[in-house]
C-alpha cells in the first residue's frame, strides 16, 4: 500500500462523491511543480507578472503603508513563500531603506523552504532568515509570544483556492495571530473577462492540461491505479459573474478504473468530470465579504498593476 495514507483515502472519498472531486492540493508532485513552473512562464498566465510588476514598482509605497518605523525591529513573515521572486524586490527595498528586519518564510515543503533560504542568502548576504517548516497557524502560534511587531504576506493569490467560506476562516484564523495595527499583506486575482481569465487556465500548449493530467498518472504511479490518460481531457470553465475559475477532467468514454491500493474499481460515464480545482477571482466587496466582524481586519490600501488584472491589498488589525 502506499506510504500516503492521506492521499490514498482522500482519493477514495473524493471519487466516490457524486459529483467527484479530488483535491488540488495533490497537483504538486515533482512533475507537478516543473510543469506549475512551465504555466508560471506562460504569456495567458497573467497573474505571475502582474504581481510581479506591483512588487517590482510599488515596494517603496508597499513598505510606507506598514507603518514601520525605521527605528523599529520587526518580523516580515511570508505564508507559502514560492520562489521568493516576487518578495525579493520588497527585501532589496527594505535593505536599501536600512530597516531592521528578519525574513520567515513559512512553508510545509522542506524542499520550497531550501530552496528560498538559499536564493535570499545569495541575494542578500546579510539578511536575517529564520525558516520555519510547518503548518502555516502552527508557526504562527509559536510566534505569539514574540513583541516585535510583525508583518504578514500571503501573496500569489493563493486565497483564491479556497471555496469562500474556507477563505474566511482562513483570514479569521491569520488575524487571530496579528495584533492591532500589524498588518497583513494580501494578493488577490481581479475579476475580469472571460476572454483574459480562461486562456490562463487553457493554454494554447496545452501545459495546464498537461497539470491537471499529471494527478490522474500520480494516482496511478503511486497506487497502482489504471487511469487512461487519453480518455480523459482537461475541461476548464469561467464566468465573469460568477468570478470563480474551475478546472474538471473530464471523461471520453463510459469507463472503469480500478486502484489497485484500494482494491476498488470507480466508474465515469462519457462526460462525467472530476473536479480538481476552483481559482477565485475578487473585488473589494467580496474581499470585505469575507472579513468576519470577529478577524477585525479593514482594508487600508490597495496595490494595483498598470492593467488593474491584480492587487495587492494591505489589510490592518482593528
Amino acid at each position: 500500500m502506499t506510504k500516503n495514507t492521506t492521499f490514498l483515502n482522500d482519493v477514495s472519498e473524493g471519487l466516490s462523491q457524486n459529483p467527484k472531486y479530488l483535491s488540488s492540493h495533490y497537483f504538486y508532485d515533482k512533475a507537478g511543480d516543473e510543469l506549475f513552473q512551465q504555466i508560471m512562464a506562460m504569456p495567458e498566465y497573467y497573474l505571475t507578472n502582474s504581481e510581479l510588476e506591483i512588487f517590482r514598482q510599488q515596494s517603496e509605497a508597499i513598505i510606507a503603508s506598514f507603518g514601520i518605523s525605521k527605528d523599529e525591529e520587526f518580523d516580515l513573515i511570508e505564508l507559502g513563500a514560492g520562489d521568493g521572486k516576487k518578495t525579493q524586490h520588497l527585501l532589496k527595498t527594505l535593505i536599501e531603506k536600512d530597516f531592521k528586519f528578519k525574513y520567515m518564510p513559512v512553508d510545509i515543503s522542506k524542499n520550497t523552504l531550501s530552496v528560498i533560504t538559499g536564493r535570499m542568502e545569495n541575494l542578500f548576504p546579510d539578511l536575517e532568515i529564520e525558516a520555519r517548516q510547518g503548518d502555516y497557524f502552527e508557526v504562527l502560534d509559536d510566534l505569539l509570544t514574540s513583541d516585535l511587531p510583525k508583518v504578514i504576506l500571503f501573496i500569489g493569490s493563493n486565497l483564491g483556492n479556497m471555496d469562500d467560506q474556507t477563505a474566511s476562516d482562513f483570514l479569521e484564523k491569520i488575524a487571530f495571530h496579528l495584533k492591532s495595527g500589524e498588518k497583513l499583506l494580501l494578493g488577490l486575482d481581479l475579476i475580469k473577462s472571460e476572454d483574459i481569465v480562461l486562456p490562463a487556465y487553457n493554454d494554447a500548449e496545452g501545459i495546464t492540461s498537461a497539470f491537471n493530467l499529471n494527478l490522474l498518472k500520480r494516482i496511478n504511479n503511486e497506487m497502482g491505479a489504471n487511469f487512461d490518460l487519453q480518455g480523459f481531457e482537461h475541461a476548464p470553465e469561467y464566468t465573469e459573474e460568477e468570478g470563480i475559475a474551475k478546472s474538471f477532467l473530464k471523461s471520453k468514454i463510459d469507463q472503469t478504473v480500478f486502484i489497485a491500493d484500494l482494491n476498488k474499481s470507480f466508474r465515469f460515464k462519457k462526460d462525467e468530470r472530476i473536479h480538481t480545482e476552483i481559482s477565485r477571482k475578487y473585488n473589494d466587496q467580496i474581499l470585505n465579504s469575507l472579513l468576519s466582524a470577529d478577524a477585525n481586519l479593514e482594508i487600508t490600501e490597495r496595490f494595483l498593476d498598470s492593467q488593474q488584472y491584480f492587487a495587492d491589498y494591505i489589510l490592518t488589525k482593528k
